[in-house]
């Protein structure tokens, strides 16, 4: 696990759209990388050879969190990626004191509700219509911190 940098984005990019149906541009993560805002989490997860499997994006303000976006290489899923980016996120999370973390995930995504169950992720409401290609809901969910 690594900050991402502008030499990964054209991965990261990739794996998005073979991830998502409706991806983030390219663009989107340029500007993460420049911007270097302290609120935003932008990690890469690597092979020992430096290829980019997996990344994570998530915002921190005030006593907040969001996991604004986490995709695996389809080559690298089922080998704890998700896991490690995840824990990455929580790990920066109780740094920052934070209380809440939030997401949107896919009604019918089932490996990725799984993987946040795992974590202790709960449901607490749903988006209707949310998504556009193809349009479906989006389950929030949030993950309580204990105070430390």
């Amino acid at each position: 696990m690594r900050n991402a940098t502008a030499a990964d984005v054209e991965r990261v990019s990739s794996i998005e759209t073979e991830a998502f149906s409706d991806p983030w541009s390219r663009s989107a993560f340029e500007r993460l990388v420049e911007e270097k805002d302290p609120r935003v989490l932008f990690e890469v997860a690597c092979l020992e050879d430096g290829t980019v499997i997996g990344y994570l994006v998530a915002w921190f303000i005030m006593d907040e969190g969001e996991i604004a976006n986490l995709a695996v290489a389809p080559i690298a899923r089922s080998r704890g990626v998700g896991t490690l980016l995840l824990g990455t996120a929580i790990t920066a999370a109780r740094r920052r004191d934070v209380g809440n973390i939030y997401l949107e995930v896919r009604d019918s995504n089932a490996a990725a509700r799984a993987l946040y169950a795992s974590h202790g992720f709960q449901e607490i409401g749903r988006r209707r219509r949310y998504y556009r290609r193809p349009v479906e809901d989006a389950l929030v969910l949030r993950l309580v911190l204990p105070e430390s």
